[in-house]
């Protein structure tokens, strides 16, 4: 099945894309890029190439009120207009917001949109899903403009202090089960209609603010791996810590406590279950180049010398960390960075492995990708 996304390049744009190229035996991506929208010839050739569009292009942020409205209306328009031109009926979804229901210009011109590409579906005979989804949160979302999730996350953990404007009882669904949603949606297409995708959970505003604060200090302060209940809980702890600066946190050095007997080091404090396990490796042997969605890692170097690398999915930019077992430290595994560790020793190395989860066969969230 053939899956363009307009808007390919947004948060939920671009973690929607990464997570049907998990599934490559279902769906082929067409990729989208934002000037298509400018260029009527390529905005053509790529509804053409689609069974299933996922419109998700739209401003959610603008100079005016006016401005915002119009834009949305326009990029449906566009896309409507390529549909006609090409003679295309491909299943088309679209994203709106619980904000349809509010009279300000954001909420109109989504529901107004939403209610265009339903015209054009009974017109052209096609399928037409309209999603009307509650607030989104997950990892690398755009602080001050995707969620407050985001700009809390943002600021605690870049020395500012959040502010709250009105402290209320927020509905969250992470990025991840929105993702499935949407996939569930494209699998199961149903005719015309709207689909009201359900929140994760409801949360004061001023709650998330004192669990991040918390993330804050013990994680962000001590190394501590926090009480994570539930996936809400490990959603919401994968997103404070995506907005860490790696290079300046990692890696971190550990205490040495030494005596005539020898040295004792604690790799690791929790507040959370989850699997410890250790490996030897010979010289100039690498392991990994596997990444998670969800799982937390950490990787901690207790002899030899080791080079560990992180990717971000999507990304070239690959960073190094350089171990050395005489002074021991660590470095956690961000979730969507794949990950892998080289002995670049003379001597076998020793790396002790914490995991939140022990691993299971039938959903290990261990996907396979290179450096």
């Amino acid at each position: 099945m053939k899956v363009g996304i307009t808007g390919q390049a947004g948060f939920v744009g671009t973690h929607l894309y990464n997570t049907l190229k998990l599934k490559p035996e279902t769906f082929d991506c067409v990729p989208f890029e934002d000037a298509f929208f400018g260029d009527p010839e390529r905005l053509l050739e790529f509804v053409k190439s689609c069974d299933v569009i996922v419109h998700l292009a739209a401003v959610n942020r603008c100079e005016s009120q006016e401005d915002l409205y119009r834009t949305n209306l326009e990029l449906v328009s566009k896309l409507i207009a390529a549909l006609d031109e090409a003679g295309v009926k491909p299943h088309v979804l679209m994203s709106s917001s619980t904000q349809e229901e509010r009279d300000n210009p954001y909420g109109r011109s989504k529901k107004e949109g939403r209610q265009m590409l339903e015209t054009w579906a009974a017109r052209a005979g096609a399928a037409f899903t309209g999603l009307v989804i509650p607030n989104v949160f997950g990892p690398f979302g755009r602080p001050y403009y995707n969620s407050f999730v985001a700009t809390f996350a943002h600021q605690l953990n870049n020395g500012e202090t959040p502010t709250i404007q009105v402290d209320s009882n927020v509905r969250l669904i992470h990025v991840g089960s929105l993702c499935e949603r949407i996939i569930d949606a494209i699998r199961n297409p149903d005719g015309i209609h709207r689909l009201d995708i359900p929140w994760d959970f409801e949360r004061k505003v001023s709650d998330i603010l004192r669990l991040f604060e918390h993330y804050r200090e013990s994680y962000g302060g001590r190394g501590e791996i926090p009480d994570l209940r539930d996936r809400d809980d490990v959603n919401l702890f994968n997103t404070f810590r995506s907005y860490m600066d790696l290079k300046k946190h990692f890696p971190v050095l550990l205490k040495q406590n030494t005596d005539a007997r020898g040295t004792f080091i604690e790799t690791i404090r929790l507040a959370s279950g989850g699997q410890v396990s250790f490996s030897t490796t010979v010289p100039g042997v690498t392991r990994g180049n596997h990444f998670h969605t969800r799982k937390i890692e950490r990787f901690t170097v207790i002899k030899g010398k080791a080079r560990i690398q992180l990717r971000r999915i999507g990304t070239d930019e690959v960073l190094d960390f350089d171990l050395d077992g005489e002074h021991p430290a660590y470095v956690d595994m961000p979730v969507w960075h794949t990950h892998n560790i080289t002995n670049t020793g003379d001597d076998i190395l020793y790396t002790q492995f914490w995991i939140s989860e022990w691993y299971d066969p039938a959903d290990p969230d261990t996907y396979f990708e290179k450096v």
